[in-house]
């Protein structure tokens, strides 16, 4: 990757043309600091926190770049397909620029995504299991009405357009030595990498993807876009099964790395960034970090690296699932399991064992089938809060001690 060819479908000039012609909408987001992530990966890491933007990721950029060069070809009103932050954006585009749009959305789009999108005026289509098969409905509605498609990356002037976040760089950040980028698609990561390697090409660009839905690195490999199955994965707005014709040479040319990081590893990113940088980001948005705690990319020993957070669109209810799983993770939150006789005060002598050991009782369910019981014995299931994997492990010895039978989950290890 990272080589050199004559063809130049986007140039660093088409990105600063971009950057004139969205800029009255989108913001200049801030590059924060992270102790957090220099000290435990080494290195001066930074934070891009694109997840700040207007409409919630960087995709306002290209969405704006391409109403601009649609001109008056978008009279009729844009159409798009989407997971979510693609439809925002154009949403957004469309409602600055005074046209109609209409967003195809997958059945597993984020609720917040959808809410978000009607809320700015756009007309919003449920149907199909993928972003493929939106972006083929879409492509159908354009024919029907005569209205103008914008592919969420698969187009120069997208790509140009979402290359301005690269022009930021490279005007905040003097000592830029590496920029780690989250890769759906691909038209940030090529957008960026044309931005920054035209001006500086000792900086070295890194792609991520997630290992659920992770394209490119076939597609790199075998010269052409490869089509991969979709799974379930937290980083939905990555979940794209086969790059474009253009981002694939982009990437091929531009970019210098592209790794892939595991499901849990960006939860834990996730967490870390709510609860270190006080940033709340989408699972797309925070594989960067992921690949960084994982270890599939390590910072620059001189200079500074930069880490795109490309969103922060996500459901409540998912970063609440997270977190519980965070606790749970570290020895903060466990459930136990027991059993106690079948007569008054048996409940409460149990509770109050867990009580003097100073934990916190979250919740009680009281299990009298499925399980083998005496006929006079109820078994108990606490969920319980506690301080730390020591703490827990404490809660654990007491209600043994006060001559409960335990199991618990997870198992200490």
């Amino acid at each position: 990757m990272a080589g050199t060819t004559d063809a130049a479908p986007v140039t660093a000039a088409d990105v600063v043309a971009a950057q004139a012609a969205i800029g009255d909408v989108t913001r200049h987001t801030p590059v924060l600091p992270s102790a957090t992530l220099s000290e435990r990966c080494g290195g001066d890491v930074l934070l891009k926190a694109e997840s700040l933007q207007r409409a919630g990721s960087f995709k306002i950029r290209g969405a704006l770049s391409k109403l601009h060069a649609l001109g008056d070809g978008c009279a009729r009103g844009v159409v798009c397909g989407s997971a979510g932050n693609h439809a925002q954006a154009l949403a957004l585009a469309a409602q600055a620029r005074g046209v109609p749009c209409e967003v195809f959305m997958p059945d597993g789009a984020p609720i917040a995504k959808i809410e978000a999108t009607a809320a700015l005026g756009a007309r919003v289509v449920i149907g199909g299991a993928t972003v493929d098969d939106c972006l083929v409905a879409a492509h159908a509605r354009t024919e029907e009405t005569g209205m103008a498609f914008v592919h969420p990356f698969d187009d120069p002037d997208v790509v140009a357009g979402q290359g301005t976040l690269g022009l930021e760089l490279l005007t905040d950040l003097p000592e830029l030595a590496t920029i780690v980028v989250p890769v759906g698609g691909g038209g940030l990561a090529s957008g960026v990498a044309i931005a920054v390697k035209s001006a500086r090409p000792d900086v070295r660009v890194i792609g991520v993807q997630v290992e659920t839905v992770a394209s490119f690195p076939a597609s790199l490999k075998a010269g052409r876009p490869v089509a991969v199955s979709a799974g379930l994965t937290i980083a939905d707005g990555i979940a794209v099964k086969r790059p474009g014709e253009l981002t694939l040479g982009l990437i091929d040319r531009w970019v210098d790395d592209m790794v892939v990081v595991g499901e849990d590893v960006v939860a834990d990113a996730m967490v870390l960034l709510m609860e270190k940088a006080k940033l709340v980001v989408e699972g797309a948005g925070a594989v960067g970090v992921a690949a960084l705690l994982g270890g599939q990319v390590v910072p620059a020993q001189t200079g500074t690296t930069c880490v795109i957070l490309s969103g922060g669109n996500v459901d409540a209810g998912l970063l609440a699932t997270i977190a519980r799983r965070h606790e749970t993770e570290a020895g903060r939150r466990m459930v136990l399991l027991t059993r106690v006789p079948d007569r008054p005060g048996a409940l409460a002598k149990l509770l109050e064992s867990v009580a003097v050991a100073g934990a916190n009782i979250v919740e009680v369910s009281h299990l009298r089938e499925g399980i083998g019981l005496h006929v006079r014995e109820t078994g108990v299931q606490l969920t319980i809060e506690t301080r730390s994997r020591e703490h827990a492990a404490a809660v654990v010895d007491a209600v043994r001690d006060a001559g409960y039978g335990v199991s618990r989950y997870p198992d200490a290890n």
